[in-house]
């Protein structure tokens, strides 16, 4: 059973600048990690360096921090500032993010993915020790970079890992896997492939969640977020991979623009897998499922639903009352 109870910030529904007093408030709750997402919001490090302040208490994390879209010396730099900010209490989550992201977003080739995560986690782990980077990998090249800031511990090193390639390369390089939209009996397939390489390596989890919400707004809320991430390539891979062959019709529908009918195509079965939602004490439940599975860190990513109070989901989804 896990002793580690995370949440990710910033909350929809709140200004950041006015989220004080709900990141203070959540040692007093239970929690014991914060952790930051990085797609269209906020970026990745300036709510955890916040955080850092509000409440010194919270381990702090990445979960993710995308391979591509800053450069590696640029992301060396930002890891060893948060470090320095934080001693001992930052980890940092990269992965390869998503063609949406990388391509669409950023105008960046999205090419050889795992090359890329793999070189990028073999220059933070030599960059951060503060020793000269001159190295050809195989996706870049570095040519005498210092840092200049070396914090006292370099932050331990998480891969955002879904097949077996990267849940392996989480394990061999990295300090742990961060996984991501899977169910908690999934997880009995993922962690053991992480842990080929030390029953120590820690596993990451973010878990949505609508706490204290009717099952037909749940599922409607759920079919919404789920069509919109299963259906790009690298997650509906992985449930492929996973053999959730319930995802056949919506991403048939999904091919033929029919994106409607993607959404309805969704079993309520999938979302309930892939979606904690119901009474607080039931979210609680399934939360600690996901430990049992194997799973060191869950991370609990709300849903945002209209009219919901962010400071109550807090509450609601808090390991103690």
């Amino acid at each position: 059973m896990t002793t580690r109870w995370g949440i990710t910030i910033p909350l929809d529904g709140v200004p950041l600048s006015e989220q004080r007093s709900l990141i203070e408030s959540l040692p007093d709750l239970g929690y014991t990690d914060a952790w930051s997402a990085e797609a269209n919001g906020t970026d990745a490090f300036t709510p955890l360096a916040l955080a850092s302040v509000w409440a010194p208490s919270l381990r702090l994390g990445t979960a993710i921090v995308p391979v591509y879209t800053r450069g590696p010396a640029t992301l060396a730099m930002c890891a060893a500032t948060l470090a320095a900010a934080a001693p001992g209490r930052f980890s940092l989550g990269v992965g390869t993010s998503s063609n949406v992201i990388v391509e669409r977003w950023n105008s960046i080739p999205f090419e050889e993915p795992f090359k890329r995560t793999r070189d990028t986690v073999r220059f933070l782990r030599a960059a951060l020790t503060g020793n000269k980077v001159k190295a050809d990998y195989d996706t870049f090249s570095v040519q005498g970079f210092t840092l200049g800031a070396v914090p006292e511990q370099a932050p331990p090193l998480f891969v955002a890992a879904l097949r077996p390639g990267m849940l392996r390369l989480a394990g061999r390089e990295g300090d742990g896997a961060i996984i991501n939209w899977l169910s908690s009996e999934d997880v009995r397939t993922v962690a053991p492939i992480v842990r080929e390489f030390g029953e120590d390596k820690e596993i990451v989890a973010r878990i949505f969640a609508l706490p204290d919400t009717d099952a037909e707004t749940a599922r409607g809320i759920g079919r919404w977020a789920i069509s919109a991430y299963l259906n790009v390539p690298v997650y509906r891979a992985f449930h492929e991979w996973l053999g959730r062959d319930e995802l056949t019709p919506m991403w048939k529908a999904w091919d033929e623009g029919d994106r409607k009918g993607a959404v309805a195509a969704i079993p309520d079965s999938v979302v309930d897998d892939l979606i904690i939602h119901g009474p607080a004490e039931y979210c609680r439940e399934r939360i600690r499922a996901y430990a049992e599975a194997g799973v060191t860190t869950p991370v609990l990513a709300p849903l945002p639903r209209p009219g919901q109070d962010p400071a109550a989901v807090v509450r609601a989804l808090a390991p103690k009352d």
